[in-house]
């Protein structure tokens, strides 16, 4: 592989254009603002991960039926 040459990846948030190295501490993210973007839509739960209903107590499911 050559090494001269830098990964470059796109900015989650903006997708402005990012190196993949010690050069850009917030990679994946062009900047600390676009990672705190980020991380508030997963806060405020507007992205998630897709899995299983959870099987709570409230979804009228019970052991002794």
């Amino acid at each position: 592989m050559n090494q001269d040459k830098p990964i470059i990846v796109k900015c989650p948030q903006c997708s402005l254009p990012v190196v993949w190295g010690e050069i850009s501490p917030f990679r994946p993210f062009c900047s600390k603002r676009c990672q705190l973007i980020d991380l508030g839509e997963w806060a405020d739960e507007e992205k998630r991960i897709a899995g299983a209903p959870d099987m709570s107590d409230g979804d009228g499911w019970s052991e002794n039926q």
